[in-house]
């Protein structure tokens, strides 16, 4: 039986393709090379103080994303026709969607959550949040590895007391747009958040996420646990 490196002479189309100075061919774009370099490095970090064969594996992963980030080349990508350092596929975007019961008058939660400043205190993967005017406003959040992603956002349409709707504008680290509506109940007011977003990367910048605990489901259900206990317990009064 032919061995792979014979199969490959054979079919020299099976060969990771290189450029006329031999270096191989870029097609992982610049945002996915960062998150794969610092990704890598971390990866191969923690998989080395394991001293085990599942660390040993994590740290080989690490270093694969490593290779992967400082070449700026995907074997997959290659074999399945993609390549994110042209475009040439856009990374799929992640939808989630969580609600929550809160004890207090629609009118309080809604002034509350209105006032875009007051996000930070109660969920904690946003670091900042800067009003611009009546529609616009910046956002700084948390990124894996002690990093961070900064984006402007617009309103595109409010219904005061009901559903404010936004998207990210041109040029955001994170794509991103949703809906926050608010309905009247007996009890005061349900909170239901649909949130959709472009990964860093597309889905190994998700994967990513994932391994150093930046899960988004999981963060805006914490974060709107923490939202219904600030309303609760302070009445939902803030600063002007």
């Amino acid at each position: 039986m032919a061995s792979n490196r014979e199969e490959l002479m054979r079919q020299p189309e099976l060969l990771p393709k290189r450029t006329e100075s031999g270096r191989l061919s870029v097609n992982v774009g610049d945002t996915e090379r960062l998150l794969s370099t610092i990704g890598g490095g971390a990866l191969a970090l923690y998989g080395l103080t394991r001293g085990s064969l599942g660390g040993i594996a994590l740290a080989l992963a690490g270093g694969a994303l490593i290779y992967r980030g400082v070449t700026g080349h995907c074997n997959l990508y290659e074999a399945v026709g993609v390549n994110t350092a042209t475009g040439a596929q856009s990374a799929k975007s992640a939808r989630v969607e969580k609600s929550v019961m809160v004890n207090r008058p629609v009118e309080e939660v809604y002034r509350f959550w209105r006032n875009f400043e007051n996000l930070p205190r109660v969920m904690s993967h946003l670091e900042s949040v800067e009003v611009k005017d009546a529609k616009r406003s910046h956002w700084v959040a948390k990124a894996p590895v002690g990093t961070s992603v900064e984006w402007d956002a617009e309103i595109i349409d409010e219904r005061p007391n009901e559903s404010i709707a936004w998207r990210s504008l041109p040029g955001a680290d994170v794509e991103n747009s949703g809906t926050v509506r608010f309905r009247r109940t007996d009890g005061g007011t349900e909170i239901q958040v649909t949130l959709e977003y472009t990964p860093p990367g597309g889905a190994l910048g998700a994967t990513v996420a994932r391994l150093f605990g930046e899960n988004p489901e999981q963060q805006l259900e914490e974060d709107l646990q923490r939202f219904k206990r600030e309303m609760e317990g302070s009445g939902g009064q803030e600063a002007a």
